[in-house]
Formats: structure tokens, sequence, C-alpha cells
């Protein structure tokens, strides 16, 4: 397993320092840095044209295919599309996720070990491949309480995945905090990040410069067993500085808490609820869907800041936010969130502004997770634990 610091990375000197000073050599910094400004003093419509156009009259959905592989996994959670071919991963393709083993309604949370690849040209048959099936039981480092695959799911230069777990032994008894699996593009986990600041992670986003990733992911494990079902508000949202390059498997730099203080609880339905969806803006600002709260808030400064902003600025509260899971930001700048109340999509502005919703599932509460934007951002896929299947909205 590779080793993971546990020094918060100081900015005047060592490796940290030196990738943080070619951040700012590229012109990084002034993209998704000092533009996080842009959410506290720019005007209405500065970062993007506002509208609706996925929750408007003229988008419909229709499925691509299931998500019960071969051995029955269930309960699909985390979705990400493939950017380049490299190995098994085919550009177009999404990646899906299965939290629960089988059978099928239900199965076991926090048991699923499977992610499977669709083709959403094949839709509305899509045959699920399996692209992975993790053994707990043979991985090439530390990985606390064994598998149970997440909404946290991500793919980096090279192919590289990433998912998160967060195990159970039988579905109900949560058996440790947890791991990062790092997956090559042929499907083979490669190593574990463990320990440190990974307590439970729930939900993932990534961005890329060259060979330098960053992974935003949220954590729901922070006192909530211990909490025996009562709300404790220490959910938080780490920064993972990682380096991949063609000759090996991804390197962990260094982690960061960029957020914290949200609430968390252990539910006898979802296992646990607590911060889920995490989305980079283009103001550089990370938008957190505070599930409990039914509200978005922003992390200014994501990128690059080296201490917790709290819970952040809350930019949108209730409305037709019921539970959000699943965020996506589009290309316009406006954000998608999936609620896990109601089986709605709800989009709004960079700044809040609720702009509409629409069922997206006719499963409503418990049916929606994990959102992903096509290549193009013409298309949204999201997966419906209702029916087990990957769906698109366009």
């Amino acid at each position: 397993m590779r080793s993971i610091p546990l020094v918060r990375p100081s900015l005047s000197g060592g490796p940290s320092a030196r990738w943080v000073r070619r951040f700012r050599a590229a012109g990084v910094v002034g993209a998704l840095g000092l533009g996080t400004l842009a959410l506290i003093a720019a005007p209405a419509g500065a970062l993007g044209p506002p509208g609706s156009s996925f929750v408007g009259p003229g988008t419909s959905v229709s499925e691509i295919g299931p998500t019960i592989p071969s051995n029955g996994d269930v309960n699909p959670y985390g979705v990400a599309v493939v950017q380049k071919s490299q190995g098994s991963e085919v550009a177009g393709d999404v990646l899906v996720s299965n939290f629960n083993s089988g059978p099928a309604p239900a199965g076991l949370q926090g048991r699923g070990t499977t992610i499977v690849q669709l083709n959403p040209d094949a839709a509305p048959s899509a045959t699920p491949q399996v692209f992975a099936q993790i053994d707990p039981n043979h991985l090439p480092g530390a990985c606390p309480g064994g598998v149970g695959l997440t909404t946290a799911l991500s793919i980096l230069p090279g192919g590289w995945v990433v998912v998160g777990s967060l195990p159970t032994s039988d579905g109900s008894t949560i058996t440790g905090s947890g791991c990062l699996l790092v997956l090559n593009s042929s499907g083979h986990v490669v190593e574990t990040f463990s320990g440190g600041l990974i307590n439970g992670p729930w939900d993932m986003t990534a961005v890329s410069f060259g060979p330098l990733s960053e992974l935003f992911f949220t954590n729901v494990l922070n006192g909530t067993v211990q909490a025996n079902g009562a709300v404790v508000d220490q959910g938080t949202v780490v920064r993972a500085l990682l380096l991949t390059s063609p000759f090996g498997a991804p390197r962990m730099l260094g982690m960061t808490t960029i957020a914290s203080g949200f609430p968390e609880e252990l539910n006898s339905s979802a296992l646990v609820i607590g911060p889920t969806g995490v989305a980079l803006g283009r103001n550089g600002a990370l938008y957190v869907a505070d599930t409990l709260n039914s509200r978005i808030t922003a992390v200014p400064f994501a990128a690059f800041r080296f201490s917790s902003a709290g819970v952040g600025i809350p930019v949108s509260v209730g409305g037709d936010l019921n539970g959000p899971l699943g965020l996506a930001v589009e290309p316009d700048g406006n954000l998608l969130a999936a609620n896990g109340g109601d089986g709605n999509l709800v989009e709004l502005s960079p700044f809040g502004t609720q702009l509409g919703e629409k069922t997206i599932s006719p499963g409503g509460g418990g049916a929606l997770f994990g959102l992903a934007l096509s290549r193009n951002g013409t298309a949204l896929y999201f997966v419906d634990d209702s029916e087990n299947q990957l769906n698109v909205l366009q």
C-alpha cells in the first residue's frame, strides 16, 4: 500500500509546495483559485447563461441498460464516463459501481464488489460488462473492514479508476473505515489508500492538470457508529493530491480537510446518510450536497485551500431540494442535483437559484444516487436503484 503523509502540506517548502508553484506557473491558481471570488462578487449570470435545459419540457428519460452483473450485485451508486479509450475502457462508455451484493432486488448493503461498464450507444438494451470484480481477500494494500463500493467513483488520466469503499459484514453492521481503491484501465486493483483522513468515503469528483490530479471526496463515518443512530456534525470533505504517470500507479502526495461539520447519521434503510455529492464549479468553488439539511453549500478556493471552510457558504436550502445526493456541473456552470427523497432532478444556477425540477425516476425516494454528464455535456447519465439500471436524460 502507498504511504500517505498525515501532516498538512506546507506552502513554504517540500514537494507539495513545489507542485503548488507549478500550478501557479501554469495559471491554474488563477483559473480555479482566485476565480472563486466570483462566487461572492460576480453578478448573477456572469458565470454562464441561466436556463433549465435538463429539467425543461424538451428532455426525456430513456434506459441504457441493467447494471446487475453475473454475480448478482445490485444497488448502483457511482457513475463515471470514460473520456479516452485505453485497456478495457472505451471512450464514451459509462462505469457504474455497485454498493450491495445480490440477490436482487435489495441484497446486502456495503457488500458490493463490482464495477460494470455499459455502452450508451447500445441503449436501450446495453449489456453490463464486468469491468472489475474486487476480491476483498486479495488486495495489494489495506482496506479496513472489507469492500462495499460507494458513489465515490472517478477516472483519472491514464485510465486509473479510483473508487471508495464503505464495508459492512451483514448489510447493516459497519466493519471499518474503508479505503480508496485504485484500479488500472484493465480493472485490476493495483493499490489502496487508507487511514489518515479517509473514513467512509461516500462520493467523489476529480480534476486533473497534466500528471497531477486532485480528488475531492466526502466522509460519512466520523463519529456515526459511535453515536449509534444520533445525528453528529462531523462529516468532512477531503482533497487528496495524486501524481499520475505512465510508469506506475498513482502516488499520494498528501490530503487536506477542506470542509467539515456536515451532519451525518446511521440509517436503517440507507445504512448511512451524510454529505454526498461533490462537484467543482467553473468559479473554483466545490459544491457539496448536504443531504440531511436538504441544501447545497460551496467551499471557496477548493483546489488550493489548506484549511477547513467549515460547511462552506450555503447557496441553496430547501425548496425543490429533498435530500440531495449526486451533483454535476453543466457546461454553462449550472448545477444538477439528484434528490434522494423523491426521485427528482433539480437544476440550480451557480449562486443557488433553483431553476426548476423534473421527475426522472418513478421509483421516488431512494432511487437516485450518482450523476455524470456525457463527454459533450448534452446528456446526463444517472443510476436508478429502484430498477437497477443506468438511464439517460437528454
